[in-house]
């Protein structure tokens, strides 16, 4: 038997545990083509609970009373595929379950020895990924300008604002904490960083970037965006990975109209999800993988321990708990 977690109620607002169930179900039996893998690694990520609401996205919403999946790194305890043996660590979308039966054609291979296996589900897995395609293909940097980037403490935005700097920008991050702003500005090089809860954003804004700003990366919305706008400059971009301010809005969320200031800065407002850049994965994954090797990028994960704990660090995220990656660590690696 094994434990699992399944989404039982459609959150109104914000997610309270009350909306899960922790149950027990046999580990199952691998068919042929299939193979048993044990979890190691759950990746909690705050676009999980759009995918609770019922609706048109860009990706199907849970189904009540089935099992949650995200990003997974199991090890395989019974392989009936040629292409993987017993112990290989593999990468895919799998269950909040201690146990998975995957397709072979549903995960890949990852190889701990280029990096730890953690990273393949941050700064080289899907939240490094989504950093590299959304800001360098539509906020297109160009060394000299002033770059903005909230949740920057975050798993994408950490990896945003470190990229801008590797690219020669001026790079101003938005964050929750002192904690989080002296990590942005201290450990990951960024020239200046915002405590939105107990800083005036838009005077510090005014203050941080003198020359106005060129590239917003969006991971919040509401009130930090409204003090983003008066200050675009011509031609400024904007790519729209996040909106976490909203998601437990019991009500469509309201504020400052944008268009005004996008028609008179000729601005571009992008939205994207990672999986529109699939066929380019391999290329990011290289150069995310090469600036990690050189000492170019750092990253951070905030581990909670223990299966039982998974909707807890689900829950942190609404919190503003984790600093960089927010993981659940299920077992050990098994040499």
């Amino acid at each position: 038997m094994q434990k699992q977690i399944k989404l039982i109620n459609r959150p109104a607002a914000t997610p309270t545990k009350s909306d899960f169930k922790l149950v027990e179900a046999p580990i199952g039996e691998p068919s042929k083509g299939e193979l048993l893998t044990r979890t190691v690694y759950i990746s909690v990520d705050p676009y999980l609970r759009g995918r609770m609401n019922e609706g048109k996205s860009y990706i199907p919403p849970f189904e009540l009373n089935g099992i949650i999946s995200s990003g997974v790194i199991g090890q395989v305890v019974e392989s009936k595929s040629d292409q993987f043996t017993k112990g290989d660590l593999v990468l895919g979308s799998l269950g909040w379950q201690e146990y998975s039966i995957a397709n072979e054609n549903e995960v890949q291979t990852i190889d701990p020895n280029l990096a730890p296996a953690s990273t393949y589900l941050s700064v080289l897995g899907m939240t490094g990924l989504t950093a590299y395609f959304g800001f360098l293909d539509i906020g297109k940097p160009k060394e000299g300008e002033t770059v903005v980037v909230s949740g920057a403490a975050g798993a994408v935005g950490s990896i945003v604002g470190q990229i801008a700097k590797i690219k020669g920008c001026h790079v101003v991050g938005i964050a929750g904490s002192d904690e989080k702003v002296n990590y942005l500005t201290d450990e990951l090089g960024f020239d200046a960083a915002i405590n939105y809860k107990t800083q005036e954003v838009g005077e510090a804004l005014k203050e941080a970037c003198p020359n106005g700003i060129d590239v917003y990366f969006e991971n919040v919305g509401g009130k930090i965006s409204d003090a983003i706008f008066p200050l675009l400059n011509k031609f400024a971009r904007i790519p729209v990975c996040g909106a976490i301010s909203s998601y437990n809005n019991e009500e469509p969320d309201l504020g400052p109209r944008v268009q005004v200031h996008l028609i008179k800065t000729s601005s571009l407002m992008q939205g994207f999800t990672v999986g529109n850049y699939s066929s380019r994965f391999e290329e990011g994954a290289k150069e995310l993988a090469r600036w990690l090797g050189e000492g170019k990028l750092k990253y951070e994960e905030t581990i909670t321990e223990g299966f039982d704990h998974t909707i807890d660090a689900f829950l942190d995220l609404f919190k503003g708990a984790n600093l960089g990656k927010a993981l659940v660590k299920v077992g050990d690696i098994e040499k």
